[in-house]
């Protein structure tokens, strides 16, 4: 099940603004094709319709709402002429687009198909494009040793490399050697995807939670069995066995929901959100929660909300 994700205001105007032009564009359209295309929900789809239908637009009289009708699961608009234009990006958006896009062709992988796309949008912007060609990114690790670098020639060179990694999950830095497969992009984060010699199997590691990194003078030996991990609907893929756990976050707790992969996030007003999550230990459960004190507080299971409250009371009686 994958995680619902929070949209803020700005992130659902933008979708508003599309969806107009795509709709009167194909004159009818279904409901599932068009929330598949947004990636969004029929339900958020339809309360994105809802809210199309309180649009009034000056032109070109003073007072045209837009019409709109979704009935038998398909969706037709009309009297939106003023907005039906597809949109277009403005000069900071494309340059911005092609530096993104750029640093994402610097990957190891087959970059054809982002070549082709930086190609197409260069034509596309003409003078626009111009300011993005005076762009350089370097990323640095937050750990300052320039980690992706020497993932990127380990790669390259099919070198083995020992790694010291933090693994939240269990709280702890563990020592490994890996053999690189690939350096991939994942929901915004840059992952090592290698046959770990340690757990012997493929695994992903995350470069920011890399605590050290040395590319050996042995080479990688990669076994023939070993598969690329399938990331097209993301990381999270969890068992049927794992523990379900329910937390509410304070607003100064939310990034819990970033650095952990959640099942389910709900924003339950002021900030606050509420979390589900599975895992095999509930133990670094504990232990974030002790953590985080008054700004997190465990839902269920109970046993496990009452273990929270039992660390708690032990540690508070040390200061008796």
């Amino acid at each position: 099940m994958t995680a619902p994700r929070m949209v803020t205001s700005a992130e659902r105007l933008r979708r508003l603004l599309a969806l107009v032009p795509y709709v009167v564009s194909r004159k009818v359209v279904g409901l599932a094709e068009t929330a598949a295309a947004f990636g969004v929900t029929e339900r958020e789809l339809v309360d994105d319709l809802n809210l199309v239908w309180c649009v009034e637009l000056k032109a070109p009289d003073p007072y045209c709402p837009i019409d709109l009708s979704y009935e038998g699961g398909e969706i037709v608009v009309s009297q939106a002429e003023s907005i039906a234009r597809p949109l277009r990006l403005a000069a900071d958006e494309a340059s911005a687009l092609l530096v993104a896009l750029r640093m994402l062709a610097e990957v190891p992988g087959d970059g054809s198909a982002v070549a082709r796309l930086i190609a197409k949008l260069e034509a596309a912007a003409g003078a626009a494009a111009a300011a993005s060609a005076q762009v350089t990114v370097q990323i640095d690790p937050p750990n300052g040793h320039g980690v992706a670098a020497q993932v990127r020639a380990a790669v390259q060179d099919g070198r083995r490399v020992h790694l010291r990694y933090y693994v939240p999950g269990r709280d702890e830095a563990t020592e490994r050697d890996v053999d690189p497969m690939r350096l991939l992009v994942v929901e915004g984060r840059t992952y090592l995807e290698g046959w770990c010699r340690r757990a012997e199997g493929v695994r992903l590691f995350r470069l920011d939670r890399v605590l050290d990194l040395s590319v050996l003078d042995v080479a990688a030996q990669v076994p023939a069995e070993a598969e690329p991990v399938d990331v097209d609907h993301g990381l999270f893929r969890p068992s049927a066995a794992d523990e379900r756990v329910e937390l509410e976050l304070s607003a100064r707790a939310r990034r819990v929901a970033e650095d952990y992969p959640c099942e389910s996030v709900v924003e339950i007003g002021e900030g606050r959100l509420r979390v589900v999550l599975r895992t095999p230990d509930t133990r670094w459960v504990r232990r974030l929660a002790l953590r985080l004190g008054e700004d997190a507080r465990v839902v269920s299971p109970a046993a496990l909300a009452e273990a929270v409250r039992a660390d708690a009371a032990a540690a508070l009686s040390l200061y008796e």
